[in-house]
């Protein structure tokens, strides 16, 4: 197995495993404060459907991701997409490091800049693979 390929599959679980916190959020977990802000231990609806639509943006990702590495998995988006894909996810992830920085939650900071700046790496090495 390539480096790319284990970098994606890496990736992909990860960007799962934020899916399903996204989905729980939407489900009402008591999980708010490692999100949002850390404003609130329950989301209130709008941060409920935010956090419905991220778990489709998010799985999506990991789909994306696992293509683009050259894996046969459905994509989302035709294989001529998926190069610029991957760098839309590269920028996204690497906004989320700035945007868990400044937030005023210690738990969200102490949780997502460092899953943020693995997930980036991995993201580019992705990105950088002339596979798909």
């Amino acid at each position: 197995m390539t480096i790319v390929r284990t970098a994606a599959i890496v990736l992909a679980a990860l960007l799962f495993g934020l899916a399903f916190f996204q989905l729980a959020l939407a489900a009402g977990a008591p999980w708010g404060r490692a999100a949002f802000g850390g404003f609130t231990e329950r989301p209130g609806t709008s941060l409920r459907i935010s956090a419905a639509i991220a778990t489709l943006i998010w799985a999506a990702a990991a789909l994306i991701s696992l293509r683009r590495a050259g894996l046969a998995v459905w994509s989302p988006l035709p294989s001529s997409w998926l190069p610029v894909a991957a760098w839309v996810i590269v920028g996204v992830l690497a906004l989320s490091i700035v945007v868990n920085a400044i937030s005023p939650s210690v738990l969200e900071k102490a949780i997502w800049i460092p899953f943020g700046v693995v997930a980036t790496v991995l993201a580019v090495t992705v990105a950088l693979s002339p596979t798909s």
